[in-house]
């Protein structure tokens, strides 16, 4: 999987283009809300593929990070919010990982003098 660019993902399609533009583009919370979805989306991802790149089924890797497979299937779940930092340590541990975690700078529009 390719690595997170630091400047804000916009959506590709014409359609998904023309959804931002409309519904999120400008509205300060309406980005932050969309930056933090792409983010929560990512962690979901990722924890998924490594997973199954482990041929490890929810319920396997539950038992070897000590939790239960609902734990691991709401952490693969794009939608989810409450990720972690421990858990997440842990899940990498069982897995031969390590977390990384890195602060990128913040891409902001030029403000009207």
């Amino acid at each position: 999987m390719p690595a997170r660019k630091s400047k804000k993902q916009k959506p590709s399609s014409p359609a998904l283009k023309h959804l931002h533009k409309r519904f999120i583009e400008g509205d300060a919370e309406q980005e932050a809300a969309y930056e933090e979805h792409l983010a929560n989306a990512e962690i979901a991802r990722k924890l998924y593929d490594l997973r199954d790149k482990a041929g490890l089924s929810q319920r396997e890797l539950a038992k070897l990070v000590g939790t239960s497979a609902s734990v691991i299937c709401r952490l693969e779940d794009a939608d989810y919010n409450g990720h972690s930092l421990s858990m997440l340590q842990r899940i990498a541990a069982v897995l031969d990982k390590r977390v990384e975690i890195r602060f990128v700078p913040v891409r902001r529009k030029a403000q009207p003098a």
